[in-house]
C-alpha cells in the first residue's frame, strides 16, 4: 500500500504537488517538500501542518515556516484532501491490475481533472 502525500493551496482548495511514497519519513518528505519548492514559490508561505513530527522536522530542515494547526484553515485542506484520496482509491480499486508505473502517474491525472472541478 502506498500512502499519498499532498500540498493543497488552503484559499482555493487546489491540489499543488501529490506523490505517493510507501511510508512516511523525514527523508521521504524531505524529498515531497523539494520538489514541491521546484514547482511553486513557497518560501514565503505558511504551511499548516498537522502534529506529525516528521513533517515538522521537514519543514524546520528546509526553512519552512509552519504552524501546527488542529482546526480551522486546516479542515478546509483535510476535506480537499479526504476528496482527492477518496477519488484516487476509487480509480485505483478498478485498475488494480495496472502496471505500476501506470499507477504512479493516476495521481497526477488526478490533480488536474481535481482541480478543475474544485
Amino acid at each position: 500500500m502506498l500512502l499519498l502525500f499532498a500540498a493543497v493551496d488552503p484559499d482555493t482548495d487546489r491540489l499543488l504537488h501529490v506523490r505517493r511514497f510507501p511510508t512516511r519519513t523525514q527523508a521521504l518528505t524531505e524529498m515531497f517538500l523539494a520538489e514541491l519548492r521546484e514547482k511553486y514559490l513557497v518560501d514565503d508561505a505558511i504551511f499548516l501542518v498537522d502534529g506529525a513530527p516528521w513533517l515538522q522536522a521537514a519543514c524546520h530542515r528546509h526553512s519552512l515556516r509552519f504552524q501546527h494547526v488542529t482546526h480551522g484553515n486546516r479542515n478546509a485542506i483535510e476535506r480537499a484532501f479526504k476528496e482527492f484520496k477518496r477519488r484516487n482509491d476509487a480509480f485505483a480499486n478498478h485498475f488494480r491490475h495496472a502496471d505500476p508505473n501506470t499507477a504512479e502517474t493516476w495521481p497526477q491525472a488526478l490533480v488536474v481533472c481535481f482541480n478543475q472541478l474544485t
